[in-house]
């Protein structure tokens, strides 16, 4: 295993690695929210896919308890027509 002697050549390596992510956070827990609504339709709209699938938690960093608010507002706000289920609509 290879040791870098100086942190600026470590650093430099994992900003220039592709595989390098940045650290995600709970957009939620930072701005210390108690529930989630279905009728936020500006923020339910960020974890939604182009194609009207929900973003996963891997991937958006969003905590358990937020991720199934979430889910359960999403779900909601289509029922009642304030999102759309697909972007299919012809």
């Amino acid at each position: 295993m290879a040791f870098f002697g100086n942190t600026k050549e470590k650093r430099k390596f994992v900003q220039q690695n592709p595989l390098f992510k940045r650290r995600k956070f709970c957009r939620f827990t930072a701005a210390k929210v108690d529930e989630i609504d279905y009728k936020d339709t500006d923020t339910l709209k960020d974890f939604i896919q182009e194609n009207g699938k929900i973003i996963p938690s891997r991937l958006t960093g969003t905590r358990a308890i937020y991720q199934r608010q979430l889910s359960l507002a999403i779900k909601r706000a289509r029922f009642l027509a304030l999102l759309p289920y697909t972007d299919n609509h012809n």
